[in-house]
Order: structure tokens, then C-alpha cells, then sequence
């Protein structure tokens, strides 16, 4: 590219002052994740008042909670590798600005169709962001030692925004209305896009041949059809719906089709013989299997804090708020770990923590254990992020630096399929253990007995209505039989997490160290007022 130096043809040099700049730089990526973190789980709280406000059917409600992480996931694929092409820098600052109107759009929506359009623009700006965040930070610290102590900083960023959302949006609820949960992104944004031209690294990857835009097109529709029919699944819809096995099958087969035209091409949208080094391939299959065993999970537990214990929205937000800390410590000490411990045994042990904690936690029954739940969470969200930290650092580590956006890309789809297919799977493992034991309560009739086994929530509205002893029956078999279905569910969750650890003894046993590939380009924004001499090319990191 005319004008710049790659850093491949300076090895081992940088301007003065590049030491302190990257550092700078993660900071403005970790404000730009946390904007998407918390817009995923902020609008949780939220969902009462949009109702109430705004009317909206229960199609329409779907729509407004799902499509944001619909998109998302859909199209990270396209702007991850769109960004190793034109420039990750100026796909991310387009993120930002989309992300920010959006953001206004969906604060002063005026309906519930303007809202979902607005949720679906603002996931398009969550794919525009979150690869370019990974792939940039991949470029700014060449040396693995600094890159794996951003990644943890990174993930311990992405693990407060997550739960901080609700808490954020319970006290702006208390004091403003619903849309405001919107506008907070908003004066972030605007400091984000500045500072982010000025002090961002413009980078690009491997930019040989065209791009291949039917390939994109084909990759966003397949996940789009696959996350769709997963979501379906998740909500307790009848895998005979054709809802639910058209876009499974659609999406799939466009998937497939997408992998055989990828083998075919002499310039591929995603170098699939990334998959062919067993750490790359490992490190998804840790990301995929952890979020399989853990996000349904999760969601299982907060109505388990809330529905059997009495725990309001606030208290179990700070209930579960140990895991998140041990999360964030688990984040900031795992480079540290990674060096001592290498990626085989560092995510083997994070997965087998995990594990403890969950069998640990089948202790949970139906009166409150503080000191039982407390440490179950802390060793959950140490063990979740120790494993989660060390396969993303194995896979950006692995992948060819003109691929970090694809890689990136691959990352978080991983991530975002693995979480849609464990509230899926772990939910339909919860209704098949806890619907039998609503059958035999005597007095209900079998319609109101149905009812109950929808849902834990449901089966207390029914025994309000039935009322007298037969509600009281009904709602203690209702308690009982969801603490057992949580039981099995763990179980299960705990085989899934020791599945993992096996997978896990494919990854290298130690860190390496040594000299990274050549490097793709990345060009530094000139400082302000400086002048570049005609003739002589930018600096650069």
C-alpha cells in the first residue's frame, strides 16, 4: 500500500511513544465491547415497560428481545472478513456511528415495529464492532506475552458489560423512562468515534483477489437460518413446527454450501485450513461446549434466584454479581496462568473448575444457602473465564494475521452458536425434568396441570387462580419439581464442561513465545499538526 511500512518490513521497531499508544488503544477497544456487552442483557429489565408503552403482540415482543443478538451473530462472518479487507479501523468507526443513530432511534420508538428495526440496526452494529475489536487488538501486540494480558483485560471487560446490564437498566428504569436504557450509548459514541480515528491503527489483512461477496451473503444467510431455528428451539418451540426445521435446514445447507465453495476458491472468504491445526479447531470446540454447558444455565439460575427464592430483579442481579468479579480476576490473572501453565492445562483445569462448581451447586434446594451460592458463582465465573481466556487466546494466536478478522469472526460466532444451542439443549433437558412431576397433583384438572408445565411462572399463576389448598399443592409440586429439573440440568451441564477438558488435551501443552509471522499492514494516524515529509512513507506499529 503506497505510503506505508509494514511492520513485517521494520521488524522490532516502533515510533516513540507506540509502547504507551497500544495501551491506549485497548482501552478504546474495551469502552467499544463494553457498549456492546451491555446493550446484549440491557433491555432484560426493560421488557415490562416496552410492553406496556408501546403494546406490542407476542410476535412482536419476540422480535424486540431476539433480533439484536440475531443479527449480530448472523453477520459477524461478513464485517469480520469485510474488515480485513477494507480496513478493520474503518469498519469499527462505522459500527460506532451506526450503533450511536440507532441507539436514538430505538430510545424514542414510537411503535413496536420501530423498535425491532432499530434493535436489528443496532446488531448490525455489534457485528460491525465486536471482530474489529479482536482483530485490532490481534495487530496492536504482536508479542503473545502483552497479547494474552489485553485478551484478559478484554474478556474481563465483556464479562462486566453482560452484568452490569441489568443493573444499569433497573436504576435508570427507577428515575427515567424505558428508552433511556437506549440513550446511554449515545454520549459514548460520540467520544468513542473521535478518539477512535485519532488513536485507532488502521490495519488490513491479506487482500489478494476479490472479495467474495456471494460467499458473505451466503455465510450471514445460513447462520441467520441456524441461530434462528436454535433461538426456536430455546423458547420451548416444537422442533416439528416448520417454523422452527425450515430455517434449521435452510440455514444448514446454506452453511454447507458455503464451506465447499470456500475449499474451492483460490482466495477464500475464511482460509478453512485454519480448522486443519488442532489448536485453532480445539480452541472453537472449547468456546462452542463451554457456552453450550454454561448459558443455559445461567438463565436457568437467575429463575431459580428469582422464582423459588423470592430474590427481586436487583437482588439477584447482586447475587449473581461474585461471578462476574471472579470472572474479572480470572481475566486480569490469566496471561500470568497462560505463562505458567500453558493453554493445555490452563483451559483443562477451567473447564474441571467449572464442573465443581456446578456439582457443588445440585446442593441448591428450596430455601436460600447465601454461603452455598456464593461459592458456587465465584468458582464458576473463575473457571468459566479461565477456559473461555485461554481458547481465545489459543485461537487468535493460531490464526495468520492477514486472517485475524475472519478469525475473529469464527470466535465470536462460536461463542454466539454455542450460547444459542445451550439454552436450547439445557432447556429442553429442564421442561422434560420438570413437567412429569406437575401430572399427579391431586385436584388439578388436566388443563390447568398443561398450563403449569410451561414454565415455572406460569404454574404459580395457576395455583393463584385455583387457589386454596389445591393452589398451595400446585405450587409447592411447581417449586419441588423445577429444583429437580435444575438437578438433572446440572448434571448434565457438569458431563458437557468434563467433555470439554478432554477436548481440551488437543491444545498445546505450553505457550510459545517466539517470533510472530510477518506482519499484516498496520498504519498509525498521523498526530495532529505533524506533517508526513513528501515522498516518505507513515510510521508504523
Amino acid at each position: 500500500m503506497s505510503g506505508t511500512t509494514t511492520a513485517a518490513a521494520r521488524p522490532g521497531r516502533r515510533a516513540a511513544g507506540a509502547g504507551a499508544s497500544r495501551w491506549v488503544v485497548l482501552v478504546v477497544l474495551c469502552v467499544s465491547l463494553l457498549l456492546v456487552a451491555l446493550d446484549a442483557t440491557v433491555l432484560h429489565v426493560a421488557v415490562p415497560a416496552v410492553t406496556e408503552d408501546l403494546r406490542p403482540g407476542a410476535i412482536e415482543l419476540l422480535w424486540i428481545v431476539d433480533v439484536y443478538p440475531l443479527v449480530c451473530a448472523s453477520l459477524l462472518i461478513l464485517f469480520g472478513t469485510l474488515g480485513d479487507r477494507v480496513g478493520r479501523r474503518r469498519v469499527l468507526l462505522l459500527g460506532y456511528a451506526l450503533f450511536g443513530v440507532a441507539s436514538a432511534v430505538a430510545a424514542f420508538a414510537p411503535s413496536a415495529q420501530t423498535l425491532i428495526m432499530a434493535r436489528a440496526l443496532l446488531g448490525v452494529g455489534g457485528a460491525m464492532i465486536m471482530p474489529a475489536t479482536l482483530s485490532i487488538l490481534r495487530q496492536v501486540f504482536p508479542d503473545r506475552r502483552e497479547r494474552a494480558l489485553a485478551i484478559g483485560i478484554w474478556s474481563a471487560v465483556a464479562a462486566v458489560g453482560a452484568a452490569v446490564g441489568p443493573l444499569l437498566g433497573g436504576f435508570l428504569l427507577e428515575h427515567f423512562w424505558w428508552g433511556s436504557v437506549f440513550l446511554v450509548n449515545i454520549p459514548l459514541m460520540l467520544v468513542s468515534l473521535p478518539v477512535g480515528r485519532m488513536l485507532l491503527p488502521e490495519s488490513r489483512g491479506d487482500t489478494a483477489g476479490p472479495w467474495d461477496v456471494t460467499g458473505a451473503l451466503m455465510a450471514a444467510a445460513g447462520l441467520f437460518g441456524v441461530v434462528l431455528g436454535v433461538k426456536r428451539l430455546g423458547g420451548g418451540e416444537a422442533v416439528a413446527s416448520p417454523f422452527t426445521v425450515l430455517p434449521l435446514l435452510a440455514g444448514a445447507a446454506l452453511l454447507v454450501l458455503f464451506v465447499r465453495r470456500q475449499r474451492g476458491l483460490a482466495h477464500p472468504l475464511v482460509d478453512l485450513r485454519m480448522f486443519r491445526r488442532p489448536a485453532f479447531s480445539t480452541s472453537v470446540g472449547c468456546i462452542v461446549l463451554a457456552m453450550l454447558a454454561l448459558v443455559g444455565l445461567e438463565l436457568i439460575a437467575a429463575q431459580y434466584l428469582q422464582l423459588v427464592l423470592g430474590l427481586s430483579p436487583l437482588q439477584t442481579g447482586l447475587r449473581l454479581l461474585p461471578l462476574t468479579v471472579a470472572a474479572m480476576a480470572a481475566g486480569l490473572a490469566g496471561a500470568r496462568l497462560l505463562r505458567r501453565f500453558g493453554p493445555r492445562r490452563m483451559v483443562c483445569a477451567g473447564f474441571c473448575l467449572t464442573a465443581v462448581a456446578v456439582l457443588i451447586l445440585t446442593a441448591m434446594g428450596g430455601t436460600d444457602d447465601t454461603g452455598l451460592l456464593l461459592g458456587g458463582f465465584v468458582l464458576l465465573g473463575f473457571g468459566l473465564e479461565t477456559t473461555l481466556f485461554g481458547a481465545y487466546e489459543s485461537m487468535l494466536s493460531e490464526a495468520p494475521e492477514g486472517q485475524a478478522g475472519g478469525a475473529a469472526a469464527i470466535g465470536e460466532t462460536s461463542y454466539q452458536l454455542g450460547a444459542g444451542i445451550g439454552i436450547a439443549l439445557l432447556g429442553s433437558v429442564m421442561n422434560a425434568a420438570y413437567t412429569p412431576g406437575l401430572r399427579a397433583v391431586p385436584g388439578v384438572p388436566h388443563p390447568a396441570s398443561d398450563a403449569a408445565g410451561h414454565s415455572l411462572g406460569e404454574a404459580y399463576e395457576v395455583a393463584a387462580r385455583l387457589g386454596g389448598s389445591t393452589g398451595a399443592a400446585l405450587r409447592r409440586a411447581a417449586r419441588d419439581s423445577f429444583v429437580h429439573g435444575l438437578h438433572v440440568t446440572l448434571l448434565v451441564s457438569a458431563g458437557l464442561l468434563l467433555l470439554g477438558a478432554v477436548m481440551a488435551l488437543r491444545l498445546p501443552r505450553i505457550m510459545q513465545c517466539g517470533p510472530e509471522p510477518a506482519a499484516a499492514e498496520v498504519e498509525l494516524p498521523a498526530p495532529r499538526g505533524a506533517e508526513t515529509p513528501a515522498g516518505q512513507p507513515r510510521v508504523t506499529a
